[in-house]
């Protein structure tokens, strides 16, 4: 039986689609969060990892069906793993991972948001899909994201506002937003128990092209803000790998944050359709990705950080990345 190790996982995620067969294609409701947002999306669960592919006809993965509820992952023919299919929550498996806003004022090249311009979730709205999530007990955490609507400093008090709604419900809450004024201290007064503020690109070079109106620094001087009011190992960054980046400057860039308790969420790119025509990305191999990730994990070594403390999100997912201390 071929278990997913660590190099098939990464393999897995460097292509990051499949083709399903007609029985196993989701129903529901597709993701709204992210680069990916607008998509359906399986996760597959194979040798205690998780990896998360979105469903596509032209992938050269193939799922097909097994005994029981059993499942194989081919490509070019041969068997890569064998595992199950895991039903998410919301968004992901134990998690109700929600989107607040489903739209940005900002227009971060490689996401998709921006151009679907979705709707606001209410507090009601966001309570009332928890409160679901907490009846097939399962739930084991609760991760918001959001977009801007308007501005980050109204986004934050949103956000807020329904964790402090959320706190009813006895699982840990995480929050990834754009960073607005006092906006650590805010959250964590709310009750959130991890953070997560997005640099997005390491290499300097790029950012702006990157992410245009965003800066930078400001990100990095909000995440050493987070860091005092959350503490280590519970303030994250998403890292998005195959802008045209150096490994220098991702190299570069994960000892920084690591330096300042920050771990980093090493991201590879998915190429939207919405998106592909605005800048070049291009998927990283999986040996790019193993050997960020490796890079990664003697860093946050180094600095007495761990991947498999965290309570929520990505970090506690691990269906789009590899996890150190947890994958690796």
């Amino acid at each position: 039986m071929a278990v997913m190790n660590l190099k098939t996982k990464a393999r897995l995620i460097s292509v990051g689609s499949i083709e399903l067969p007609e029985v196993f294609r989701p129903s529901g409701p597709v993701s709204t969060a992210g680069p990916g947002a607008g998509e359906n999306n399986v996760f597959f669960r194979s040798g205690g990892r998780r990896v998360r592919l979105s469903v596509s006809e032209s992938s050269p993965l193939k799922l097909s069906e097994l005994e029981g509820n059993e499942v194989a992952i081919f490509e070019n023919g041969l068997e890569v793993a064998r595992g199950v299919l895991e039903e998410p929550l919301l968004h992901c498996p134990r998690q109700a991972y929600i989107t607040v806003s489903e739209r940005c004022i900002y227009d971060c090249k490689f996401c998709a948001v921006p151009k679907l311009s979705g709707g606001v979730k209410s507090l009601d709205k966001v309570v009332g899909m928890v409160a679901q999530a907490w009846d097939t007990g399962e739930l084991e955490a609760i991760s918001l994201t959001s977009g801007v609507e308007r501005s980050a400093e109204e986004e934050v008090a949103r956000v807020a506002d329904i964790v402090r709604a959320l706190r009813r419900f006895d699982v840990p809450i995480g929050v990834s937003v754009t960073p607005a004024l006092k906006s650590s201290e805010i959250l964590k007064v709310a009750g959130a128990d991890e953070i997560k503020y997005n640099v997005e690109c390491l290499d300097p070079d790029l950012f702006g092209k990157v992410c245009p109106g965003v800066s930078l620094e400001k990100i990095k001087m909000a995440l050493k803000d987070a860091v005092d009011h959350f503490g280590e190992n519970r303030v994250f960054s998403n890292v998005i790998i195959g802008l045209g980046e150096s490994d220098r400057a991702l190299r570069d860039g994960i000892e920084e944050l690591a330096e300042i308790g920050v771990l980093p969420v090493l991201r590879a790119v998915y190429p939207h359709p919405l998106r592909r025509d605005d800048i070049k990305m291009t998927r990283p191999s999986a040996e790019r990705l193993i050997d960020l990730a490796c890079y990664t994990k003697r860093v946050l070594d180094e600095h007495d950080l761990r991947g498999d403390i965290a309570e929520t999100m990505c970090y506690r997912c691990t269906g789009c990345d590899l996890i150190p201390h947890r994958d690796l």
